[in-house]
């Protein structure tokens, strides 16, 4: 997602995103060290959403 799309969010909702990537990110990980994913990049991807969900919940504060 960029940047500005979440900033619209409120934080409830970047909260339930934020524990639905990290989510997908430990799954990802997961199905990585068992070469079972395919495209590695989705890794990267999602560690950046939680990058940005992140910085936006801090200033936020």
């Amino acid at each position: 997602m960029e940047f500005k799309e979440l900033q619209t969010k409120d934080k409830a909702d970047l909260q339930k995103m934020l524990s639905a990537n990290q989510e997908k990110l430990r799954d990802l990980r997961f199905k990585d060290s068992n070469k079972q994913l395919k495209n590695i990049r989705e890794i990267r991807l999602v560690r950046q959403t939680v990058a940005r969900i992140l910085t936006i919940l801090s200033k936020q504060k």
